[in-house]
């Protein structure tokens, strides 16, 4: 089930952003679900927040000032400190494609 108003997403992304240096965001549909905000900050930390749609984590992303990114660019993924568990589970993700 979707999660997280504009305004209470605002608030956590504007936290991540200000605690890692500021931060990019991708955002990921995800079905019924609704949307993954993946925050990236500038010191290579990374959160996730789910909205209730792709509307929603975007208009969040923007009042909290963090740029979107359209997909996952060498340079953001280089920026990420990422767990070995987070590599497989992206893996799987573009195997199943």
């Amino acid at each position: 089930m979707a999660e997280g108003s504009v305004t209470t997403l605002t608030s956590e992304i504007k936290s991540f952003a200000a605690g890692h240096g500021g931060a990019k965001a991708v955002i990921e549909y995800v079905g019924k679900r609704g949307a993954r905000i993946v925050l990236v900050g500038e010191d290579g930390e990374w959160s996730d927040q789910f909205a209730q749609d792709t509307g929603v984590a975007r208009e969040a992303c923007e009042h909290a000032g963090v740029a979107v990114e359209n997909e996952w660019e060498r340079e953001l993924l280089e920026q990420m400190r990422p767990s070995n568990d987070l590599w497989r589970s992206m893996a799987r993700r573009s195997m199943a494609r």
